[in-house]
């Protein structure tokens, strides 16, 4: 039937048009596609019917995210009732034909409405003609009216597609990582740039005192070693001190500084026998602020571990529980829709393909290398503890990402997995399922708060309680069965019978194309020896 309406979606409002000529047969030629584009040709094509206006932004921009998702607003089922439904006879409803632009929008208006809808490629042309003509055929708009709408409505759409939830933002996350790793580069050159500026002055500084953030502390207090005396003593180890408790805070090691007082004592007799040259004031003031920097950018890397290890609990606490591979990735959710053999192998990309182009050993493990799980594993568990611990990361990945109440729970549930996991390949004890594993906290989630929504959506306990339902036994299955029973019935009936001894076949006889007819090669071949053989005899015979 030929289409006799067409709505058409502007930015100001819905549109509705009388269809009066369209092309069936000759509308994919050349004639036909540029009279859509004249509108003097077009204009009689079509006739406006109805114009609706939206009432605000507001009720625009609700509008077209209805539109977007292929759902009829009240607004549109009112403006199609109302003029392509007056008629209560069901004949003349059905000889309407509406086009429009989305065939799942004209699935719902037909739903909705009863009226027929058409989105085929003649329906697409004759919007597309409406759409190119639009200022001209809306003769209640402006010249500009239309484009300062779709401008206003295109920036409110866009606000409102970028929706997010700003305490589970993995975007700070991956910017984070990348700073901190750029943060350890330079902080490493900078403190082996500081150490050969001020070993000139005070060499044996370096021995007593490793640590890069210590050693630029005690530039910035010593500064001039000849002036280092017994009156600073005190505040030397206060400084140690200091270090030291906060480094104990922050869970780091520093392996240099035994004892306070003794370092203290050792750094100032050092600085009485000192080897050094002496600095004038300008390279030492120099070397006190490039020092200050460096102690700065030391500082400013703890805050923003705190502020990392913060973010990712808040982001992904399961995920945390066991690795940080966000950054890696991408986001949280590229990483959740990864398999496990490719979380596995995240960070050995070049040794992959290199390995697939040479025809050589993949790689076991990327990343997962640097996991404390996989340096307390033996050698030749190394690789089946990486694959345990990729199973679990993208499990861990896909709870943080999917469910609406994260927590680490599930984390430190898959953690003590792993942890049983090494414990079976150094004593065999038996690991716990991860459905069990599953179940525990889930009860123990809905025991700590039973009116919060902690399942997600309900297929948490789903995919823990429900049991696989019994499978159907197939004809063919019923028969392979018999089969079964009838062969070992036969195998019962030849035991009273002597045994009889295999024959190892090569590899060419066992192969199906070297057999034809019950013989092999061998035999053929033999066949055939002999038949020259007698040939031969034959001619000498004859010769003779």
């Amino acid at each position: 039937m030929p289409i006799t309406h067409a709505l058409f979606e502007s930015s100001s409002g819905y549109a509705l048009f009388d269809v009066k000529l369209a092309e069936d047969i000759a509308s994919h030629t050349q004639a036909a596609q540029d009279s859509i584009k004249d509108l003097s040709k077009f204009g009689k094509m079509v006739e406006l019917r109805s114009f609706v206006p939206f009432k605000s932004a507001a009720h625009a921009l609700e509008n077209i995210n209805n539109i977007s998702e292929g759902l009829v607003h009240e607004h549109l089922q009112s403006l199609i009732e109302l003029n392509l439904s007056k008629s209560s006879s069901s004949s003349k409803k059905a000889s309407v034909i509406l086009a429009v632009s989305e065939s799942t929008l004209a699935g719902n208006i037909r739903e909705a409405t009863g009226v027929q809808c058409d989105a085929s490629e003649k329906a697409q042309d004759i919007i597309r003609g409406i759409r190119l003509h639009a200022a001209k055929l809306l003769p209640s708009l402006a010249e500009d009216d239309l484009t300062k709408a779709q401008l206003g409505l295109g920036h409110s759409y866009s606000r409102s597609k970028v929706k997010f939830n700003v305490n589970r933002m993995d975007n700070m996350i991956i910017q984070a990582i990348a700073l901190l790793d750029q943060l350890d580069k330079d902080v490493n050159l900078f403190s082996m740039r500081v150490r050969e500026w001020y070993g000139y002055h005070y060499p044996e500084l370096v021995k007593l005192v490793p640590d890069n953030y210590t050693y630029a502390r005690l530039i910035v207090f010593i500064g001039d070693k000849d002036t280092l005396n017994e009156d600073k003593l005190s505040g030397l180890e206060e400084l140690l001190e200091e270090v030291q408790s906060a480094a104990k805070s922050t869970g780091e090691t520093l392996s240099t500084i035994e004892s306070p007082s003794t370092t203290a004592s050792n750094i100032l007799s050092a600085a009485r026998n000192s080897m050094g040259s002496s600095l004038s004031p300008v390279d030492m003031l120099n070397i006190s602020a490039f020092a200050q920097r460096v102690v700065s950018l030391s500082q400013y890397r703890r805050s923003l571990v705190t502020y990392l290890a913060t973010k990712m609990n808040d982001v992904a606490p399961s995920l945390t529980a066991l690795l940080g591979l966000i950054s890696h990735a991408g986001s949280l959710t590229n990483l959740s829709k990864y398999p496990a053999s490719t979380v596995q192998i995240l960070g050995a990309e070049k040794a992959l393909f290199r390995a697939l182009k040479t025809k050589g050993n993949t790689p076991k493990y990327g990343l997962l290398y640097h996991s404390t799980f996989i340096g307390r594993a033996q050698p030749k568990h190394k690789g089946r503890i990486s694959r345990f611990l990729a199973n679990k990361c993208s499990i861990a990945s896909r709870i943080d990402c999917y469910s609406e109440n994260p927590t680490k729970k599930f984390g430190e549930a898959l953690r003590a997995q792993v942890e049983e996991r090494l414990n079976f390949f150094e004593t065999g004890a038996p690991p716990s399922k991860n459905a069990d594993a599953m179940r525990k906290v889930l009860e123990d989630l809905s025991l700590e708060d039973a009116d919060s929504d902690v399942e997600m959506d309900g297929a948490g306990p789903a995919l823990t309680t429900l049991e696989p339902s019994p499978k159907k036994k197939s004809k063919k299955d019923k028969e392979s069965k018999k089969k079964r029973k009838s062969d070992a019935m036969d195998d019962e009936d030849a035991e009273d019978e002597p045994p009889v001894k295999k024959v190892k076949l090569s590899k060419e006889r066992r192969r199906p194309e070297a057999v034809d007819e019950g013989e092999g090669r061998e035999h053929k071949k033999k066949k055939k020896d002999k038949k020259d053989k007698k040939e031969k005899k034959e001619k000498k015979k004859s010769k003779d």
